[in-house]
């Protein structure tokens, strides 16, 4: 009877000693199964944050806590364009959306095994959305800006446009001096008409002795050229063939979409317009969706969503 107690004792020593072992060498694995690790920024040299700093990822290999509270949730939520043929567009039969920026949402969703829910935003919504938690990022013809990186993040560019300008041929208008004390169409919360002024300020068509690019307000903007602003895309094009407006402008790679026959481009184009994913400043996901476009940069993904949307 003592021999059987002493084998058990030496066998429950062993056991409890395997436990502890293993229990002492536990490391957490991220629940995507991608490891995220913060990257350094194209344009600043600078990381977009550390792990103890962004919360990007622990030293365990955890995922930051605003990630996995998406993981959590199961779904990514991002707000798109619904009328940008291209970039983001919704069937108005099918409800399905298709385009560049689509097929980038769906592909950090399935990075990070959830499902992708999409809301159609504006140039005048999409930040209120982002600010409010409604949605978690921004893919929508989103311009980079020093002023906007200051209230939110931006991936590395995925894609550079130019701002243009579309007519109707029967207005006889062809170039910028064109313009010249008209009235131009353009998107509430764009900065196409900044980028208009800065432009014929530029060729000496007008003074731009009250133009001022932090406080340029379309709105009350009357010197050499005047705005009228739209909620969409549509309605600027519906204003330029009613007589509302006397060109619409915006980037080129949206103008395409309205380019008909009866209508042309003017000779200029300007300010090179660099799209990149919006995030909530300094959050982890911020430093996960900039590492994911950099990686789909390098190895030829994007170039090869630009060519299948007919984007090059």
């Amino acid at each position: 009877m003592k021999k059987s107690n002493k084998w058990l004792a030496l066998g429950l020593s062993a056991v409890m000693s395997v436990l502890l072992f293993t229990g002492c060498g536990k490391v957490s694995e991220p629940t995507s199964g991608d490891d995220i690790t913060p990257v350094a920024s194209e344009e600043s040299g600078e990381a977009f944050g550390t792990a103890a700093a962004d919360g990007s990822a622990g030293a365990d290999g955890a995922l930051a806590a605003d990630v996995q509270a998406i993981v959590d949730r199961g779904v990514l939520k991002v707000g798109v364009k619904n009328a940008v043929i291209g970039f983001g567009y919704e069937d108005p039969l099918t409800g399905e959306y298709s385009g560049m920026e689509i097929s980038l949402a769906e592909k950090i969703a399935e990075k990070l095994g959830v499902d992708v829910e999409f809301t159609a935003v504006t140039a005048a919504t999409r930040t209120e959305l982002l600010d409010s938690g409604d949605i978690d990022c921004v893919l929508a013809t989103f311009t980079i800006t020093d002023e906007r990186k200051q209230s939110w993040d931006f991936t590395t560019p995925y894609f550079t446009d130019h701002v243009g300008v579309l007519v109707e041929n029967a207005s006889g208008i062809t170039n910028l001096e064109g313009l010249v004390d008209k009235t131009v169409g353009v998107s509430s919360g764009s900065t196409s008409a900044k980028s208009l002024v800065s432009a014929m300020i530029d060729a000496g068509l007008i003074s731009g002795d009250n133009f001022d690019a932090e406080t340029f307000d379309p709105a009350t903007w009357t010197e050499g050229v005047k705005f009228q602003q739209y909620d969409d895309y549509p309605t600027i094009s519906t204003g330029l063939s009613a007589g509302e407006v006397d060109a619409f402008c915006v980037d080129k790679s949206i103008l395409a979409i309205y380019n008909t026959d009866s209508r042309s481009y003017i000779t200029e184009e300007f300010a090179p317009q660099e799209y990149g994913i919006a995030t909530k400043k300094g959050s982890g996901f911020s430093a996960y969706c900039d590492e994911s476009i950099q990686g789909w940069l390098a190895d030829g993904t994007i170039d090869g969503l630009i060519t299948e949307n007919g984007l090059d």
